[in-house]
């Protein structure tokens, strides 16, 4: 069923990971219209007041320190985990991934909906197939993040626990490539690109990949959140429809003028391509043509060679 979006006009929103390259401007976004807390560890002072000039109210806290999130609101209607820890340790990044959903659920109980943004990492690799909620789950990302893959799985896993024994609404997002004016992993293709440096595919080609743009995030979040439940919605999350990291990045070239070179290795991301029926039945189809938001990305923030 496709859902309404819940209307978010001077409701109390906390976003985690604020910093982050897809919180931020969710933070900026919905600060327009409502009050946002965001929270992030805050260590430099410049995010701190980059997020303050965006309409946000900052919240220092650490979501792998319980005592820390006292700081939160009580009356918070609704809140959206983006925060994500990829230190390739693997204590620090289970306490902050799947400990510290955990007790953000606990914490803001009283929510009318939580979303936890989680990834299309945690599906098992299995070549250009695209990946439905229901296919099995595996350690994709063990290359190049040791710890990412089965650290959001376990998170996925706390967050349903939590949402079904205090009777939280959740939304689990499987998030797939965002990107926008801000950047995201195509534009670190670009700065290869620009300064010479080959790009890693995996030999399994073409590597199918769905990119999401930011403004489609902002607005289908509000419609995640309508599709909140207690017995926990679980959704792929991405845009349409799929293209291969190959084609972005050779699109990206004849943009700023450059060719990408290739390098075929084992130890690079291979496909992981989504189903999208599910999401379109919760929130509809996404509107960034892939090609019109990575124009507006290079116009946002030329590369600059090193």
């Amino acid at each position: 069923m496709l859902h309404e979006p819940v209307n978010l006009k001077g409701s109390k929103i906390l976003i985690t990971g604020a910093t982050g390259m897809v919180a931020r401007p969710l933070v900026a976004a919905y600060a327009k219209h409502a009050v946002v807390y965001a929270l992030a560890r805050f260590a430099r002072l410049e995010d701190r007041e980059s997020i303050e000039q965006s309409g946000g109210t900052p919240i220092a806290a650490d979501l792998s320190e319980l005592n820390s999130l006292s700081v939160i609101p009580r009356e918070i209607d609704y809140v959206i985990n983006c925060a994500v820890a990829r230190t390739n340790n693997f204590e620090r990044d289970y306490a902050v991934n799947a400990d510290g959903v955990g007790h953000l659920m606990a914490r803001c109980r009283g929510a009318k909906a939580f979303l936890q943004i989680s990834t299309t990492g945690v599906y098992e690799y299995r070549g250009p197939e695209p990946h439905k909620e229901s296919d099995p789950l595996g350690d994709s990302h063990r290359s190049m993040f040791a710890t990412y893959s089965i650290s959001k799985i376990a998170g996925e896993r706390v967050c349903m626990f939590a949402a079904r024994h205090l009777g939280i609404p959740t939304t689990v997002a499987r998030l797939c490539v965002p990107y926008g004016d801000f950047g995201g992993w195509p534009y670190f293709h670009l700065m290869m690109m620009k300064n010479g440096a080959p790009i890693g595919v995996h030999p399994d080609r073409p590597n199918y990949f769905n990119l999401l743009h930011i403004d489609d995030c902002i607005e289908k979040i509000p419609r995640l959140l309508a599709a909140a439940s207690t017995g926990v919605t679980l959704t792929n999350f991405a845009g349409e429809p799929r293209v291969s990291l190959e084609e972005w990045c050779s699109y990206l070239g004849e943009l700023v003028g450059v060719t990408p070179r290739f390098v075929e290795s084992t130890s690079a991301l291979g496909s992981l391509c989504t189903d999208l029926a599910r999401m379109h039945s919760l929130v509809g189809e996404t509107r960034v043509n892939w090609r019109d938001g990575l124009r507006r990305m290079v116009l946002a923030h030329p590369p600059q060679s090193t």
